[in-house]
């Protein structure tokens, strides 16, 4: 097997449960945010009174979004490493199997946002030489994906590149 003929398999590990939370807040935002703006506008604005409604009807469809989709979405993404490859599942309506071949991983990198950063978790960010671009693990515990990051980064110096 060259470097880059890894199987493509269902991953094993599970995200950081407190993934689930982070869903929830980022979804959310942009709801009540949205419902905000057309509340204030609505309000000031005799002639779109109808956007008041419409901020309910945001709120309302973020709420369902933020308690639903979070339970389903933890089902539905994994993550593994292995001695060959990085493995990811995540998605929604589509879903997206990747893998990473050690041999063409070029960087590894960890994101911490303001949100994630206040529940200890953090994104790994594997980038490829692969025309669909980085791969993500979304919601991993904080010190969890620094020594996974670590890991790669260790593992891919030992492996040799693809010649191609």
């Amino acid at each position: 097997m060259s470097g880059t003929d890894v199987p493509l398999r269902p991953p094993r590990e599970s995200l950081d449960p407190r993934v689930r939370l982070w869903w929830r807040v980022h979804g959310l935002a942009w709801p009540v945010l949205l419902a905000v703006v057309l509340a204030v506008l609505g309000w000031l604005i005799p002639a779109i009174s109808w956007f008041l409604p419409l901020a309910g009807l945001a709120v309302v469809l973020g709420l369902v979004v933020a308690l639903v989709f979070p339970a389903y979405w933890y089902r539905i993404h994994r993550w593994e490493l292995t001695d060959d490859a990085v493995y990811t599942r995540a998605g929604f309506v589509w879903q997206e199997w990747r893998a990473a071949p050690l041999s063409r991983i070029q960087t590894v990198d960890t994101t911490r946002g303001p949100l994630q950063q206040a529940l200890g978790l953090a994104t790994l960010v594997v980038t490829t030489a692969s025309a669909k671009g980085a791969v993500h693990v979304v919601g991993l515990d904080h010190a969890r994906a620094a020594e996974i990051a670590e890991t790669l980064t260790r593992a891919t110096q030992a492996v040799p590149g693809d010649a191609t």
